[in-house]
């Protein structure tokens, strides 16, 4: 059996990675709760920067998706990233809703508590976020009305913006 790696805290200018593609190619979870009740989901949408003079990762997240209420009661989320590896849990967490099926048990990903928040073991990277604010999107606010097409239900998103307060990478062992 693997033994499991362990992490790193590293600065938020350090990650090894490339932020469209680790987000809209590679897919992350996004994660809010303590391990008593936490729950997670697969998201290809977010932004990595620097807002307010901090370093800031922004989510976004439907109110009809069961992460949603996570996110508002929780001070503290994760967006994790995996390797190609993990590519059949990101897909089933993103098809399967945590209000009909345990999506740990089905997966076999491995929590941990980290700052506030969950993060799995199988991660090679953990985003730990504060939430610093919300605000729905706003079909009215739309420049260019081609990204309406996601809106067909009008079930818009809501733009969740978090304080990167630590980076956890992961340690081969």
């Amino acid at each position: 059996m693997k033994k499991p790696h362990t992490f790193s805290s590293i600065p938020p200018e350090s990650l090894p990675i490339n932020p469209f593609r680790a987000i809209g190619q590679d897919w992350m979870l996004i994660t809010a709760g303590i391990p008593e009740n936490f729950n997670t989901m697969t998201a290809s949408w977010g932004a990595l920067g620097v807002l307010w003079g901090k370093p800031v990762a922004i989510c976004f997240v439907r109110p009809s998706r069961h992460t949603f209420g996570f996110l508002h009661s929780y001070e503290f989320f994760t967006l994790s990233f995996f390797d190609e590896s993990h590519r059949a849990i990101l897909d089933f967490c993103g098809t399967h809703s945590g209000r009909s099926v345990d999506k740990i048990a089905e997966t076999g990903l491995k929590p941990i508590a980290v700052g506030g928040a969950i993060t799995f073991e199988q991660a090679r990277l953990a985003l730990i976020c504060r939430r610093l604010y919300a605000q729905d999107i706003d079909p009215r606010n739309f420049l260019d009305s081609s990204p309406l097409i996601h809106y067909e239900s009008s079930d818009f998103h809501r733009m969740f913006v978090g304080e990167v307060t630590e980076c956890l990478i992961a340690i081969s062992p």
